[in-house]
């Protein structure tokens, strides 16, 4: 690759590496103070929740109301609800074996406290309540985006059902998908500003914890999950598309991934990851069924993180967090996490709350794991984006029998 082919193709991503590092640098430096500067970070936040809302409904459903082989479609869907079971399972197995050799609690002292109160609702209304909304303007919104999901799907159907009376209605829906794209391209053009200015803030405001009580933790978390991003992750694009799929996918995914990092948001990244998976070479209904579903359902870095909470926790209570039953249910609460969890800031939660009432800890459990939670959100986060694209890559592979 000449040295022009090589600028031009890694350009952005250049720039973004550059800008998080001097924001991180600038962070390192101004401690605290470096929280004056999220505002400039939350506005590239604002902008990407602005547009993720359209961009997920025009995709789905211009995707659905375009497919000419609705058997295609649900291959697809099949294909990828496998996928996303079968790399869940792997990076949890993945952490499993990690802290049966290092143990993530040692050093970590309970610190009581109140923990927040949830509101009371049972399993049902809770199902409900995720895959439904009740008014037309709640669907406009990413805290109901799974509804929003269903909504968009079943709009694409209908506008099919509508024969030749619903294709200028078909139109306008691949028309919008087109106008999505470009106007992420242009939000994307103020991510070096955003992202810098949010890596500052992060160093320069949770550094202290990462190097405090919490360090073991932290410390085995992130190369971890690095390791996983990079090795697991090649490994991945290599069984989609070999050599070639493997340079491809390395080329493209850091914006993406950087935008997850720094922003702790799956949702916040989809319209990078959209852009990644068109360069990389992912057939366009395959990118928009995979990549927003993916955004909401499909989080092996959450995978990772639900197992070391419940190490953690067992090594604090004093249970033994050893046996093919506890083992194997820890896999099981961690892949549940992974379809609880949301993709916006602070959507684990729930999947904290879940861990706790099941494993049936005291109160004092769950502040211990938010914090923990909140510390190693920004790799979860790149591991839950940077996945829904490799997985989108070989969705394409098992699909089209090609690489």
């Amino acid at each position: 690759m000449s040295m022009e082919r090589f600028i031009k193709q890694w350009r952005f991503t250049l720039i973004l590496i550059i800008a998080v590092a001097a924001g991180a640098l600038l962070g390192y430096f101004l401690g605290p103070k470096a929280q004056r500067l999220k505002p400039l970070g939350d506005l590239l936040l604002n902008l990407l929740f602005t547009a993720v809302v359209p961009l997920v409904f025009f995709s789905l459903s211009s995707a659905v109301a375009g497919s000419s082989n609705l058997k295609r479609l649900g291959r697809i869907t099949g294909l990828m609800l496998i996928i996303f079971v079968v790399t869940g399972i792997v990076s949890a197995l993945l952490m499993v074996f990690a802290v049966q050799i290092f143990d993530p609690a040692e050093g970590l002292t309970l610190e009581l406290a109140q923990p927040p109160q949830a509101e009371a609702a049972n399993l049902a209304e809770r199902i409900v309540n995720t895959v439904s909304v009740d008014d037309f303007p709640k669907l406009l919104t990413r805290r109901n985006i799974l509804a929003l999901i269903i909504f968009s799907v079943l709009t694409g159907l209908a506008s099919q059902a509508a024969g030749d009376r619903g294709k200028p209605f078909r139109e306008f829906l691949v028309s919008g998908a087109a106008v999505m794209g470009h106007l992420i391209k242009l939000i994307m053009w103020y991510a070096p500003i955003g992202l810098g200015a949010y890596f500052a803030y992060l160093v320069g405001v949770f550094g202290p914890e990462l190097i405090g009580t919490y360090a073991r933790v932290v410390g085995l978390y992130y190369p971890l999950a690095i390791g996983y991003f990079v090795v697991g992750f090649s490994f991945y694009a290599f069984i989609a598309a070999g050599r070639g799929g493997v340079k491809r996918y390395w080329a493209n995914i850091l914006p993406p991934a950087l935008t997850a990092w720094g922003t702790g948001s799956s949702l916040a990244a989809l319209p990078a990851n959209m852009d990644a998976a068109e360069r990389i070479g992912v057939p366009e209904d395959v990118r928009e069924i995979v990549l927003p579903l993916g955004a909401t359902i499909h989080m092996d870095g959450s995978c990772l993180a639900a197992v070391l909470k419940i190490a953690v926790l067992f090594a604090l209570f004093g249970r033994p967090f050893t046996g093919v039953e506890t083992l194997a249910g820890a896999v099981g609460v961690a892949l549940l996490c992974g379809v609880v969890m949301s993709g916006i800031p602070g959507g684990g939660f729930l999947g904290e709350m879940l861990i706790v009432s099941l494993y049936g800890f005291g109160p004092e459990a769950l502040p211990i794991i938010s914090m923990l939670g909140a510390l190693i959100d920004p790799p979860a986060t790149m591991i839950n984006a940077s996945g829904d694209t490799v997985a989108a890559m070989m969705v394409t592979r098992l699909l089209e029998r090609k690489k």
